[in-house]
């Protein structure tokens, strides 16, 4: 039976998963990859070493496979979008690669909030930009690294990067190419988008389709993986469509949740429909685009706390080989089967409501335990998902959630999600989404599958149902959290204003 790759490389992990032609997972390895952040803002990563730590992962999953190489039969990478992985003019990396997590650039998309550049990049392009968006980021550095701007030669994203790893082709796909400088109409780069940002002439990457064989592994590149040199790489897609596709959550009428480092919500339209609150990026073909409401402000934040009021159980628990999410399960059940004033606004690296937006506590008694500090922060995380989905719902009306993550294998958040968001939610069985969704494309890629759609269905999982009474407690909840951001607006910049931080 034919293997399939996919490659997924997050923010802190860089994954490798191979799957038979009938989605079963056969073996999977990782490695992390460390974060760089030379100063405030600026989190970054060295470009060589990511590849290097794929490559291990590769090697290594192919090996605890029992495989043989030429058993892989082609191989896709997906990784997270936005930010910025340059490349000089000799195709050598042009400093460190930039994450979707920097937000030196805030400054820059401020003032194209204050000028109109926003509002014109959001009718051309179906978005406005953002501080990690490549448009955003090219400027910062154009003003304040104008030698490296000058020795730019492509402008790649992360999976781009991968993908010229292993077969030494540059260029991308349908669904990244669409971060900053596509005709939201036509889904191609235009010559005038650019200059809406103040930006010349750019080498952008050519476009694929994500399924679209556009190279083969490399000597050098199967010498480091263990792959076959040959094999056939297709183009892949942004990790937030692949995870979507691996959970069977991308198509219309459904909005697929990934509660990660990012809140991300998406949800598949026939027509382009441009918001302010979601971007309008290209989907995996032609006349498909993806409508993507996302901020950084999900269990990014359930992590935080179970590291700063869990730590030393957890250290504990680990050293033993086991978790610390069953006792964290525990305390977090009891806490929502008893009434709570506290709340929590999850906007520890990020919000919806732009960078100044600061995390906090409301309603903190002397009584509260970490059990209702960690109840706080899930609900705020669910809410910070309704925000999103809810404008999903004025242009889209979505009739059901596909949610996943690592917080959605607890049923009480699963549960909550569902109360929270009062439609059904369904968990499915995928474990490695975003890798899957990427295989799929690979699959199809060499005639496995019609088409990335018509792979092997996702495995059954859980459906929560929302409690009537429940969703109705969350939803007066839910209006009290909106209230207190609304409150909080012309607080958070005093804040911020105690420790300024260069974001020009």
């Amino acid at each position: 039976m034919a293997c399939l790759l996919g490659i997924d490389n997050g923010l802190t992990v860089s994954k490798a998963v191979i799957f038979d032609e009938d989605g079963r997972e056969i073996a999977a390895a990782l490695r992390r990859v460390p974060q760089q952040i030379p100063q405030p803002r600026h989190v970054e990563r060295d470009m060589a070493g990511l590849w290097r730590a794929t490559a291990e992962a590769v090697a290594e999953a192919l090996a605890r496979s029992g495989r043989a190489p030429g058993d892989i039969t082609a191989v896709a990478a997906t990784a997270h979008g936005d930010g910025l992985y340059l490349l000089d003019q000799a195709a050598q990396p042009l400093g460190a690669g930039i994450l979707s997590l920097d937000s030196r650039a805030a400054g820059v998309v401020a003032g194209w909030q204050a000028d109109g550049t926003a509002a014109a990049a959001l009718a051309r392009t179906g978005q406005e930009p953002h501080a990690s968006a490549p448009s955003a980021l090219l400027v910062w550095i154009a003003r304040n690294q104008p030698e490296r701007f000058a020795r730019i030669g492509h402008v790649l994203a992360c999976k781009d990067w991968i993908r010229f790893c292993l077969t030494g082709s540059i260029g991308t796909d349908l669904t990244e190419a669409s971060t900053s400088f596509t005709d939201v109409s036509t889904q191609a780069y235009a010559a005038d988008i650019p200059g809406i940002f103040g930006l010349g002439t750019l080498n952008l990457p050519d476009i694929s389709r994500p399924d679209h064989v556009v190279g083969h592994v490399t000597e050098a590149a199967a010498a480091l993986t263990g792959l076959r040199i040959g094999t056939p790489v297709v183009a892949g897609l942004h990790d937030v469509t692949a995870s979507g596709l691996g959970i069977g959550g991308y198509g219309e009428g459904i909005v697929a949740i990934v509660a990660g480092t990012y809140s991300i919500n998406e949800t598949v339209t026939r027509q382009p429909l441009s918001d302010a609150r979601w971007f309008c990026r290209n989907g995996i073909a032609p006349g498909e685009w993806n409508a993507m409401a996302i901020s950084p402000a999900s269990a990014t934040n359930y992590d935080w706390l179970l590291d700063r009021t869990f730590g030393a159980e957890r250290q504990a628990a680990e050293a033993a080989g086991g978790s610390i999410h069953p006792q964290a399960a525990a305390e977090l059940q009891a806490a929502l089967a008893r009434q709570s004033t506290l709340m929590f606004h999850p906007y520890l690296f990020g919000s919806p409501h732009g960078a100044g937006a600061s995390a906090g506590f409301l309603g903190l008694r002397g009584w509260h335990d970490r059990g209702d500090m960690l109840r706080a922060v899930v609900e705020g995380i669910a809410f910070n998902h309704r925000l999103h989905v809810d404008a999903l719902r004025e242009g889209f009306a979505p009739r059901e959630v596909r949610l996943t993550g690592g917080i959605s294998r607890n049923p009480a958040i699963a549960q909550l999600f569902a109360d929270v968001l009062n439609l059904p939610v369904t968990v499915p069985g995928t474990g490695e989404a975003a890798a899957w969704g990427a295989a799929l494309c690979a699959g199809a890629g060499v005639g496995l599958y019609q088409s990335p759609r018509h792979g092997p269905p996702a495995p059954e999982g859980a459906i929560f149902d929302p409690q009537p009474e429940r969703a109705a407690e969350m939803a007066r909840r839910y209006a009290l959290h909106g209230e207190i951001a609304a409150q909080l607006a012309p607080i958070w910049p005093a804040l911020e204003a105690l420790a300024p931080e260069e974001t020009a």
